[in-house]
């Protein structure tokens, strides 16, 4: 099912968003500054990309200062908006019936636009 809903969701905007994100990384990584930030972009492009067969979980580890200003970094300038796009299609997917599945990943979407540093992402 996983295989299926992937495929479904890389053709209707998930490959384009997946690029949008991976572009954005890379021109992140190219200051010093900016290479946790790229990396977090690249890692939720791949999520983005394929979605259905992964799950995100809260990090086990020891959250450190540093992860703590990263993620307020990362939610004053990239997260909320993020998160409200994915509130916004996940709503408009749920109101029919065939895009449910689609709006429950949109919703699994949002605490990894929110704080990535605080996330992992793991197969279901």
């Amino acid at each position: 099912m996983s295989v299926i809903g992937n495929l479904i969701w890389l053709i209707f905007g998930g490959f384009v968003t997946g690029v949008i994100y991976i572009l954005g990384g890379l021109i992140l990584c190219v200051t010093i500054i900016g290479i946790p930030f790229g990396i977090q972009a690249i890692r939720y492009g791949l999520v983005s990309m394929f979605p259905f067969g992964r799950k995100i979980e809260d990090r086990e580890d020891g959250q450190g200062c540093l992860s703590m200003i990263f993620n307020l970094i990362w939610l004053v300038a990239f997260g909320w908006e993020l998160a409200i796009a994915h509130l916004i299609f996940g709503i408009l997917l749920a109101l029919t019936i065939i895009g449910i599945p689609f709006a429950r990943q949109h919703f699994k979407l949002i605490p990894l636009a929110l704080l990535p540093f605080s996330h992992k992402i793991v197969q279901a």
